[in-house]
Protein backbone atom coordinates (compact mmCIF):
# COMPACT_ATOMS: atom_id res chain seq x y z
CA UNK A 1 0.00 0.00 0.00
CA UNK A 2 1.07 3.57 -0.56
CA UNK A 3 0.15 7.03 0.63
CA UNK A 4 -1.26 9.14 -2.19
CA UNK A 5 -0.90 12.93 -2.56
CA UNK A 6 -4.17 14.74 -1.89
CA UNK A 7 -5.11 17.56 -4.27
CA UNK A 8 -5.74 20.90 -2.58
CA UNK A 9 -8.50 23.37 -3.39
CA UNK A 10 -8.63 25.30 -5.74
CA UNK A 11 -6.73 22.76 -7.90
CA UNK A 12 -8.76 22.53 -11.15
CA UNK A 13 -8.41 18.72 -11.17
CA UNK A 14 -10.89 18.68 -8.25
CA UNK A 15 -13.51 19.89 -10.75
CA UNK A 16 -13.18 16.83 -13.02
CA UNK A 17 -16.16 14.50 -13.07
CA UNK A 18 -15.07 10.93 -12.30
CA UNK A 19 -15.78 8.13 -14.75
CA UNK A 20 -17.62 4.95 -13.78
CA UNK A 21 -15.56 1.87 -12.96
CA UNK A 22 -16.31 -0.70 -15.68
CA UNK A 23 -14.56 -3.65 -14.03
CA UNK A 24 -13.39 -4.24 -10.49
CA UNK A 25 -9.90 -5.68 -10.74
CA UNK A 26 -6.68 -5.67 -8.72
CA UNK A 27 -5.94 -2.08 -9.81
CA UNK A 28 -9.24 -0.86 -8.33
CA UNK A 29 -8.69 -2.92 -5.15
CA UNK A 30 -5.19 -1.46 -4.79
CA UNK A 31 -6.55 2.06 -5.38
CA UNK A 32 -9.16 1.52 -2.63
CA UNK A 33 -6.50 0.17 -0.22
CA UNK A 34 -4.13 3.08 -0.97
CA UNK A 35 -6.99 5.56 -0.57
CA UNK A 36 -7.92 4.03 2.79
CA UNK A 37 -4.34 4.23 4.02
CA UNK A 38 -4.13 7.86 2.83
CA UNK A 39 -7.45 8.75 4.51
CA UNK A 40 -6.44 7.19 7.84
CA UNK A 41 -3.02 8.85 7.76
CA UNK A 42 -4.39 12.33 6.90
CA UNK A 43 -6.47 11.79 9.23
CA UNK A 44 -9.94 11.91 7.72
CA UNK A 45 -13.24 10.02 7.59
CA UNK A 46 -13.75 9.96 3.82
CA UNK A 47 -11.81 10.23 0.59
CA UNK A 48 -12.90 10.21 -3.06
CA UNK A 49 -10.59 9.07 -5.85
CA UNK A 50 -10.91 12.52 -7.42
CA UNK A 51 -9.04 13.95 -4.42
CA UNK A 52 -5.99 11.81 -5.24
CA UNK A 53 -6.15 12.72 -8.96
CA UNK A 54 -7.70 9.42 -10.05
CA UNK A 55 -10.92 10.23 -11.84
CA UNK A 56 -12.79 7.00 -11.21
CA UNK A 57 -15.96 6.63 -9.12
CA UNK A 58 -14.38 5.16 -5.97
CA UNK A 59 -14.96 6.35 -2.39
CA UNK A 60 -13.65 5.14 0.96
CA UNK A 61 -15.31 6.09 4.26
CA UNK A 62 -14.83 5.18 7.91
CA UNK A 63 -16.80 7.19 10.47
CA UNK A 64 -16.12 4.76 13.35
CA UNK A 65 -14.26 5.97 16.44
CA UNK A 66 -11.90 2.97 16.26
CA UNK A 67 -11.19 3.45 12.53
CA UNK A 68 -11.96 -0.22 11.88
CA UNK A 69 -15.16 -0.10 9.79
CA UNK A 70 -13.92 0.78 6.32
CA UNK A 71 -16.60 1.15 3.67
CA UNK A 72 -15.70 1.12 -0.03
CA UNK A 73 -18.23 2.44 -2.53
CA UNK A 74 -17.66 1.86 -6.24
CA UNK A 75 -19.91 3.75 -8.67
CA UNK A 76 -22.07 5.10 -5.82
CA UNK A 77 -25.32 6.83 -6.69
CA UNK A 78 -27.78 8.46 -4.34
CA UNK A 79 -31.15 6.80 -4.77
CA UNK A 80 -33.13 8.64 -2.10
CA UNK A 81 -32.44 11.71 0.04
CA UNK A 82 -34.78 12.65 2.90
CA UNK A 83 -34.90 15.35 5.54
CA UNK A 84 -32.29 18.00 6.03
CA UNK A 85 -29.51 18.78 8.44
CA UNK A 86 -27.01 21.56 8.65
CA UNK A 87 -23.61 20.66 9.99
CA UNK A 88 -20.05 21.83 9.95
CA UNK A 89 -17.95 20.14 7.29
CA UNK A 90 -14.27 20.02 6.56
CA UNK A 91 -12.32 18.38 3.76
CA UNK A 92 -8.87 16.87 3.29
CA UNK A 93 -8.59 18.92 0.08
CA UNK A 94 -9.42 22.14 1.97
CA UNK A 95 -7.24 21.76 5.09
CA UNK A 96 -8.09 23.78 8.17
CA UNK A 97 -11.33 25.16 6.73
CA UNK A 98 -14.72 24.29 8.22
CA UNK A 99 -18.15 25.71 7.48
CA UNK A 100 -21.82 24.83 7.71
CA UNK A 101 -23.37 22.94 4.79
CA UNK A 102 -26.96 21.79 4.33
CA UNK A 103 -27.31 18.10 3.45
CA UNK A 104 -30.01 15.43 3.47
CA UNK A 105 -30.44 13.78 6.86
CA UNK A 106 -31.01 10.28 5.45
CA UNK A 107 -29.83 8.78 2.17
CA UNK A 108 -30.08 5.52 0.30
CA UNK A 109 -27.06 4.77 -1.85
CA UNK A 110 -26.58 2.11 -4.52
CA UNK A 111 -23.00 0.97 -5.19
CA UNK A 112 -20.76 -1.98 -5.97
CA UNK A 113 -18.50 -3.54 -3.36
CA UNK A 114 -14.94 -4.74 -3.98
CA UNK A 115 -16.27 -8.10 -5.20
CA UNK A 116 -18.41 -6.38 -7.84
CA UNK A 117 -21.70 -7.13 -6.09
CA UNK A 118 -24.48 -4.54 -6.24
CA UNK A 119 -25.29 -3.21 -2.77
CA UNK A 120 -27.79 -0.81 -1.24
CA UNK A 121 -27.21 1.02 2.04
CA UNK A 122 -29.38 3.35 4.05
CA UNK A 123 -27.46 5.89 6.11
CA UNK A 124 -28.23 8.81 8.37
CA UNK A 125 -26.36 11.39 10.39
CA UNK A 126 -22.61 11.65 9.90
CA UNK A 127 -22.40 8.70 7.51
CA UNK A 128 -25.12 10.22 5.30
CA UNK A 129 -23.27 13.55 5.25
CA UNK A 130 -19.99 11.83 4.41
CA UNK A 131 -21.54 9.83 1.55
CA UNK A 132 -23.04 13.01 0.05
CA UNK A 133 -19.75 14.92 0.50
CA UNK A 134 -17.69 12.22 -1.23
CA UNK A 135 -20.17 11.72 -4.09
CA UNK A 136 -19.99 15.49 -4.61
CA UNK A 137 -16.23 15.07 -5.15
CA UNK A 138 -16.88 12.43 -7.82
CA UNK A 139 -19.12 14.98 -9.53
CA UNK A 140 -16.46 17.72 -9.42
CA UNK A 141 -17.98 19.55 -6.44
CA UNK A 142 -16.00 20.59 -3.36
CA UNK A 143 -17.91 21.44 -0.16
CA UNK A 144 -16.94 25.11 -0.47
CA UNK A 145 -18.98 25.20 -3.70
CA UNK A 146 -22.04 25.09 -1.41
CA UNK A 147 -20.92 28.35 0.25
CA UNK A 148 -21.38 31.97 -0.83
CA UNK A 149 -19.00 33.56 -3.33
CA UNK A 150 -17.68 35.80 -0.55
CA UNK A 151 -16.81 32.82 1.65
CA UNK A 152 -15.23 30.99 -1.30
CA UNK A 153 -13.01 34.00 -1.99
CA UNK A 154 -11.93 34.20 1.65
CA UNK A 155 -11.12 30.48 1.70
CA UNK A 156 -9.03 30.75 -1.49
CA UNK A 157 -7.11 33.69 0.02
CA UNK A 158 -6.52 31.87 3.29
CA UNK A 159 -5.28 28.71 1.54
CA UNK A 160 -3.01 30.74 -0.77
CA UNK A 161 -1.51 32.43 2.29
CA UNK A 162 -1.02 29.02 4.00
CA UNK A 163 0.73 27.72 0.87
CA UNK A 164 3.12 30.71 0.82
CA UNK A 165 3.96 30.23 4.52
CA UNK A 166 4.71 26.50 4.13
CA UNK A 167 6.63 26.89 0.85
Amino acid sequence: MALLPILRFPDPRLKKVAQAVAQIDDNIRKLAADMAETMYEAPGIGLAATQVDVHRRVVVIDVSEEKNQLLVFINPTLFRCEGEQIGEEGCLSVPGIYDKVERAERVTVHYMDLEGKQQTMEAEGLLAVCIQHEIDHLNGIVFVDHLSQLKQGRIKSKLAKQARVTA
